[in-house]
């Protein structure tokens, strides 16, 4: 039989694309506050020297909408939202440790985004222009940030002839917050590139 502790495990959901996954926790209540961590690694280049890699960077944000008007945004530039409930964790130049471990990830504290906030979307963008054909292993997941533990997790399959990536959101339903997975490419070095690209997701 199970414990009391493994029953009130949760288990990381590999969400599809268009999936979404309630922020409740196992035990009932509503999670107070996650860690959106994104990461990637660059693929081997074709050809002669294909064990050589180029570095690729990144940039993880988050547009905040309200009444699907963006609102406020969190990127390396603006580290910190204006109302203090997302926060940035800073910058990675070249990301791909390939460990699986993010690369850079933003800490959302749920209990403080106002009440007029009601979707957060999640982007990457390649600021140094190359398309998501030279990323492999791009991810977006959700965690628990007071137990470390992986919610939900969405990989990017296979690259493409785009330079950014509509990955996620947080909205509310109902008086609680669920994660949906977009995984929508888009084209831009910047998030103000992308929002045109966020409206029909919202």
């Amino acid at each position: 039989m199970k414990s009391s502790e493994e029953r009130g495990r949760r288990v990381s959901v590999n969400l599809s694309k268009g999936q979404g996954i309630s922020l409740e926790k196992s035990g009932g209540g509503t999670l107070t506050a996650v860690r959106m961590g994104l990461g990637w690694r660059s693929a081997p280049r074709r050809g002669l020297f294909r064990s050589r890699t180029r570095e690729i960077d990144l940039d993880a944000s988050a547009v905040l909408f309200a009444d699907q008007n963006p609102v406020d945004v969190v990127f390396f530039q603006h580290l910190v939202s204006n109302d203090g409930s997302l926060r940035h964790t800073g910058d990675n130049l070249v990301g791909g440790a390939g460990q699986g471990g993010d690369d850079e990830a933003i800490l959302v504290d749920l209990a403080r985004v106002p009440v007029h906030i009601d979707q957060i979307v999640f982007l990457v963008n390649s600021f140094t222009g190359q398309t998501f054909a030279e990323v492999q292993d791009a991810f977006c997941r959700l965690v628990d940030e007071t137990t470390g533990q992986e919610l939900a997790r969405y990989t990017l399959t296979g690259g493409g002839d785009y330079t950014a990536q509509i990955m996620a959101k947080v909205h509310r339903v109902g008086g609680g917050w669920q994660m949906t997975a977009i995984g929508e490419p888009s084209q831009g070095r910047t998030f103000q590139d992308v929002v045109p690209g966020i409206l029909p997701h919202l």
